[in-house]
């Protein structure tokens, strides 16, 4: 028994790391691939540099984003990083204690 006692620490081993470090990481690339296959045009991101944008086009491995009016930038879709949610209509302006 002790001669495999060995092989249970292995397989210990390799359970841990697969729930620590390899799914976690499969469950980001999924969410990232939902992410990159849901966008329309119109939607407002943030790429993964950190710039905010609105899609103006979509190509099958590219997007096209406008960053300021009349000025576009073409960028593979995994630069986008985040899909923002729409700015919430009315009086947005914070109240002050």
């Amino acid at each position: 028994m002790q001669d495999y006692a060995w092989l249970v620490w292995l397989a210990a081993i390799v359970v841990v790391f697969w729930l620590l470090i390899i799914r976690p990481n499969q469950q980001r690339q999924k969410a990232a691939a939902q992410l990159q296959a849901s966008l329309t045009i119109g939607d407002q991101v943030m790429l993964t540099s950190g710039i905010y944008a609105t899609v103006a086009e979509l190509g099958e491995d590219f997007v096209v984003v406008e960053v300021a009016p009349g000025t576009s930038l073409k960028v593979a879709r995994g630069a986008v990083g985040a899909k923002l949610d729409p700015e919430p209509s009315g009086d947005a302006t914070p109240e002050e204690g």
